[in-house]
């Protein structure tokens, strides 16, 4: 399978994910929209609590969509951009491998942030179904992960994808860009750690 057999079927691939997980977010929220008008909430301080929190937790999801959102399209722009207009560039300075290295991170981290608001968005499901204390408790807890998580990638992929697309192209100090290459990845791998945390 050559290079550019192996990005359409990464594209193609992360589009069908993308879809998928899109669809499942709708059936969830017409589910959260059926369920809240069979058993409303009742008017007390302990529900408007869960309520503000659910709110915040909506907002959260809501944000981390955006990033991966964001985060895919510019990345599948990048991918296209060097393949095509940047290739000689890019294949002069012997840099095309690092450019690929930088998108297919970015596109990967897009994806797993986009999972981790369709979890988030489970988890906030399953609170408002589930009355027990512990239960809440934990979906809480999960989505907060979930949303450490997603910063870390969103800003580990900025650090890592972003020195790599500088450094292809000669762009910026190499002082200060290689080492912010690293630092990226540690925080992209922190952010896999509070995954498995959660």
């Amino acid at each position: 399978m050559n290079h550019q057999e192996q990005r359409s079927l990464l594209i193609s691939t992360t589009t069908e994910a993308d879809i998928s997980i899109n669809s499942k977010l709708d059936e969830i929220k017409v589910a959260r929209t059926t369920e809240d008008e069979i058993m409303p909430t009742p008017n007390t301080d302990a529900a408007n609590a869960s309520s503000s929190s659910n709110n915040n937790n909506d907002n959260n999801v809501l944000f981390m969509r955006k990033l991966a959102a964001v985060m895919g399209a510019s990345g599948v722009a990048m991918g296209a951009f060097g393949a095509h207009a940047l290739k000689g560039v890019l294949t002069k300075r012997g840099t095309a491998a690092m450019w690929q290295t930088a998108t297919i991170y970015q596109l990967f981290h897009a994806t797993a942030i986009l999972s981790l608001a369709a979890s988030s968005t489970q988890q906030s499901l399953h609170n408002v179904r589930d009355r027990r204390q512990q239960d809440k408790e934990q979906a809480a807890t999960i989505s907060k992960n979930n949303l450490l998580a997603g910063k870390l990638m969103a800003v580990g992929n900025l650090l890592f994808s972003g020195s790599i697309y500088c450094l292809a192209l000669n762009v910026g100090p190499k002082k200060i860009l290689g080492p912010i290459t690293p630092i990226g990845g540690l925080l992209m791998i922190g952010g896999w750690f509070v995954v498995g945390m959660a």
